[in-house]
């Protein structure tokens, strides 16, 4: 295994991924800026074991500069009595991990010289007892919100406070130390049952967040200051936990989506351009998400009554886990007829207001289109900081892992989304719920501020990403600087 190009004038950096789009995507992303704005060579190391038909078409796609190399590493199987199909996510996600990365040392030491450096994201930790015998400095880069960083730092102190009982049944939202506190209703489902394996991962992997170099968090200085701020100046984080240097480098997200005539993609791009500006609601649950029957046909009947242009991109019903294909994303197409769980005639009554679009749509093309006027989120945060990119506000529709949170503070403390209201006893959104929701986020006055507010989210993205001079890009130009000087 030899890493093609290699030359000894410029850093020769690694970055390791977990499973799914969701972390691969920002992660592909970020090794992108490292080869091309920043001189560095890179070895993406891509884990295999399960991997999805999206994941595997865009690691492997054509278009990849060309000191950005993916070195696939062979695959550990983990089914024979670790996983089933019934494992929980978080679950499956980190025994996949584990086995896979007992070929890592082997892996960086067939190279042609071993990294300045190590990027992982948050559930590669394993990662550490590895480069420590090599001697390379691993550096984490959290995937998610600064609220959740914050809150991660924090668990395994609140881990020791809390002795007695689950964090969901505490009286009062956490305090987290010089955040806003965080509602028991919100917190991520890794750790709404401390009994659980679920809870076990999550909390050892974020209690080794304090061994990495320093932290890439996907976000920039004016997405959440006062989180950004308390993490590097707040006593808790420094005086009592010793927390590493963070380097807002975000938003990482795609700069270009390729869409070809052949796909559904240009329908959908087609559609909006004969739609008036800021009129259509896009409707897209990230690509794990899944809804049940009962939700599926209220979301129908609720963008029917409301009588707004939409683009839903849609899947299958799943009555059992929301995050139903997670590693399955991208190969579910062909099994996905709408008109076969769709309320009878709605494709037919809704024809010249909206276009149905099963499992896939060109998602950054639609939020960048000018006919967009709402996004109809999960609000994972790759999601997020696309949305809040093109300066599209959002309907807050969280459906698993930290998505709760997240939506809680793009509605209360970014200001750029609204969460539809679940009716006491009730099980799913209404359809009335839903009918009022896409009307005020098309044609109420409420609309308004979120719209002001994330249009100068997209100003202050464009600065911050702006080279030279932007906060994002030379935080980032800070640590190669000093992957540089080691050359």
């Amino acid at each position: 295994m030899v890493l093609a190009g290699s030359e000894t004038t410029t850093p020769h950096v690694a970055v390791l991924v977990s499973p799914g789009m969701g972390h691969i995507i920002p992660l592909l992303e970020f090794t992108k800026r490292l080869a091309v704005d920043h001189g560095c060579h890179v070895s993406f190391l891509n884990i295999t074991f399960e991997a999805s038909a999206a994941q595997i078409q865009l690691l492997h796609s054509a278009n990849l500069p060309p000191s950005l190399h993916v070195i696939d590493l062979p695959p550990a199987d983990v089914t024979s009595g670790l996983v089933t199909e019934d494992t929980p996510i978080l679950t499956r996600l980190c025994l996949i991990v584990q086995e896979n990365l007992k070929c890592l040392k082997s892996v960086l030491l067939s190279l042609d010289n071993l990294p300045k450096a190590l990027v992982i994201d948050m559930f590669c930790t394993q990662a550490f007892d590895v480069c420590e015998e090599l001697s390379i400095p691993v550096y984490s880069f959290f995937t998610a919100s600064p609220t959740l960083l914050s809150f991660s730092l924090y668990l395994p102190t609140l881990d020791t406070e809390v002795i007695d009982c689950q964090f969901v049944d505490l009286p009062e939202p956490v305090q987290v130390p010089g955040c806003s506190p965080v509602r028991t209703e919100d917190l991520p489902d890794p750790v709404r049952n401390r009994k659980i394996d679920e809870y076990k991962w999550y909390l050892f992997h974020v209690s080794r967040l304090l061994l990495a170099s320093g932290i890439f968090l996907n976000a920039w200085e004016d997405l959440e200051p006062a989180t950004v701020r308390a993490i590097r100046e707040n006593p808790f984080y420094h005086q009592v936990i010793n927390t590493p240097p963070v380097y807002t480098v975000g938003p990482i997200i795609k700069d270009t989506e390729t869409v070809s005539e052949s796909e559904s993609g240009s329908q959908c791009l087609r559609w909006l351009d004969k739609q008036p500006r800021n009129s259509v609601v896009f409707v897209a649950l990230g690509s794990g998400g899944t809804l049940t029957a009962q939700q599926i046909t209220e979301v129908a009947w609720g963008l029917e009554l409301s009588k707004q242009r939409f683009i839903w991109v849609i899947r299958a019903p799943s009555d059992g886990s929301p995050s139903g294909t997670f590693f399955n994303a991208g190969g579910e197409a062909n099994s996905n007829e709408p008109a076969s769980f769709l309320p009878e005639g709605f494709l037919e009554r809704t024809k010249d207001m909206g276009l149905v679009v099963p499992s896939w749509a060109p998602q950054m093309a639609v939020l960048r289109h000018e006919a967009t006027g709402a996004f109809w989120s999960h609000c994972g945060w790759n999601s997020t900081l696309e949305s809040v990119a093109n300066g599209v506000p959002m309907i807050a529709w969280p459906l698993y892992a930290e998505q709760r949170m997240n939506a809680t503070v793009l509605e209360e403390d970014i200001g750029v989304a609204v969460k539809p209201v679940v009716e006491a006893g009730k099980e799913v959104v209404t359809r009335d719920e839903i009918e009022r929701v896409v009307r005020m986020m098309i044609e109420g006055e409420e609309r308004k501020a979120m719209r002001c507010r994330a249009e100068e989210l997209k100003e202050s993205v464009a600065k911050a990403l702006s080279s030279p001079g932007g906060s994002s890009f030379e935080s980032l130009s800070r640590v190669v600087k000093e992957w540089k000087a080691q050359v």
